[in-house]
């Protein structure tokens, strides 16, 4: 049964690793922000957890667990917000294709200023 559990950590280390750095090669060749917020999130998050639940299987310990569930959940947290600030933000300069948005849900508040209190 170790054996079997310490494969499975095996192959789960690999298939992280390999999000993780198709995660890293997406933010360097994409172009555009929605892309590479996209390359950025994704994979990396869903390459962490497969890491941290490797880590787990091959320690088989209840405080490494406890170590790395806040990890993850952290991560599931930070990942999605971090990548709506850099997303608000991209669009608020201007460097967001607006012909490629099939829906514009910030145009209202593009043409009213911010001070103008609406």
């Amino acid at each position: 049964m170790n054996e079997i559990l310490d494969w499975a950590a095996l192959v789960l280390i690999l298939i992280g690793a390999l999000l993780c750095l198709t995660a890293a090669i997406g933010v360097l060749r994409f172009r555009d922000v929605p892309s590479r917020l996209h390359a950025a999130t994704k994979p990396q998050v869903l390459g962490l957890i497969l890491i941290c639940l490797a880590v787990a299987l091959s320690l088989r310990s209840w405080p490494v667990v406890a170590f790395l569930v806040p990890i993850v959940l952290i991560q599931l947290a930070t990942a999605p917000l971090s990548a709506h600030m850099v997303g608000r933000q991209a669009y608020r300069n201007g460097t967001i294709d607006e012909t490629g948005l099939h829906v514009d849900e910030l145009a209202e508040s593009k043409r009213t200023p911010p001070a103008a209190g609406g």
